[in-house]
């Protein structure tokens, strides 16, 4: 299968970023006004010129200062179980991004359309069980979440540039490979914030080979589970013995960190990278019969419902270094 035009850009995009191709260069003239806007933004809702709502519960900031996947899901997952664990009763709100409801925000449930509230939402209100409401407006969303449920506590997940709602803690997330990129502000790097942002939050995870005072965190998954009947799982190493062929597909931030996941468990396939959030149609599994399809989770939930029975997602889990649990019990004490 031929990659579309769109996933050959986002191809070229990410390693004009991450390679630090000079080509880069010629976008800096656009970063410089997008550094500016980003700037005076902030200064604005600082000193009141736009409007900051604070809510009466402490409201927890999971973020990115980049664009593309950085375990952010995995993580988000891991602290509400962590808020449960300490007696909270946590609420998750978010954009819904790749959600097309007619209207918002929308309560998300286990059992909700990926089309309608998000890919992403739909995995973190099936992992945490959490209740959760999206929509683009996050201070609507975490209103309604608070008039409807008991939440004491509320994760605004992928919320660090969403100034509207004021915020208790800040928590960054970082990819400990790819890191900040060539450090210049989007276009012509992968930057949504300067690079200096990073000195106000509150906590910094990074997903693999953390720096000095930020907090380590891994991703495991080991188990492939059968998209058609979930009943159904195998050891994920067990699929380079069938000698079939395996097509690796990945619609999400950063593609190649599932390919390299799987690459690690000794399976040898071909890859097929997608932009984050695609739409997958029927069109996109035209493979042989014999070929086994893998794919991530985020993919899968919008996937289901063509599938045949040849297609497996791997899902993964969030591992965080002790010091996580002490730093972030002394910030909410705080």
């Amino acid at each position: 299968m031929s990659q579309s035009i769109n996933s050959r850009l986002s191809d070229w995009v990410q390693s004009v970023w991450y390679e630090k191709k000079p080509i880069a260069y010629l976008f800096l003239p656009l970063t410089a006004i997008f550094y500016v806007v980003v700037i005076v933004r902030r200064l604005l809702y600082r000193i009141g010129l736009k409007k900051s709502t604070r809510l009466p519960v402490p409201v927890i900031v999971v973020g990115n200062i980049t664009v593309g996947g950085t375990g952010k899901t995995p993580f988000t997952v891991w602290l509400a179980n962590y808020l449960k664990g300490k007696g909270y009763t946590p609420g998750v709100i978010s954009r819904g991004y790749g959600g097309n409801a007619s209207n918002w925000p929308q309560q998300v449930r286990p059992d909700s359309d990926p089309r309608t509230v998000g890919d992403e939402a739909l995995i973190i209100s099936k992992a945490t069980k959490c209740p959760m409401a999206v929509g683009p407006d996050r201070v609507g969303a975490a209103r309604a979440l608070l008039e409807h449920t008991d939440c004491d506590i509320l994760i605004s997940d992928d919320g660090l540039q969403h100034y509207a709602l004021q915020r208790t803690i800040e928590i960054a997330v970082l990819d400990g490979t790819r890191r900040l990129g060539n450090g210049f502000c989007l276009p012509a790097g992968p930057l949504r914030e300067p690079a200096s942002r990073l000195n106000s939050i509150d906590m910094v995870v990074t997903n693999g080979s953390p720096l000095e005072g930020e907090v380590g965190m891994r991703l495991e998954g080991q188990i492939a589970v059968n998209l058609k009947d979930g009943l159904i799982t195998r050891k994920l190493r067990s699929f380079g013995f069938d000698r079939v062929p395996i097509v690796a597909l990945a619609g999400i931030g950063n593609p190649g960190r599932f390919f390299d996941h799987l690459k690690s468990n000794g399976l040898e396939f071909e890859s097929c990278s997608f932009p984050d959030h695609h739409q997958f149609s029927k069109a996109d599994f035209d493979f042989s019969r014999e070929t086994v399809v893998l794919m991530t989770e985020k993919d899968a939930v919008k996937c289901k419902l063509f599938a045949t029975g040849r297609e497996w997602f791997v899902p993964v889990e969030a591992v965080l270094a002790p010091q996580a649990g002490e730093e972030l019990a002394k910030l909410l004490d705080e």
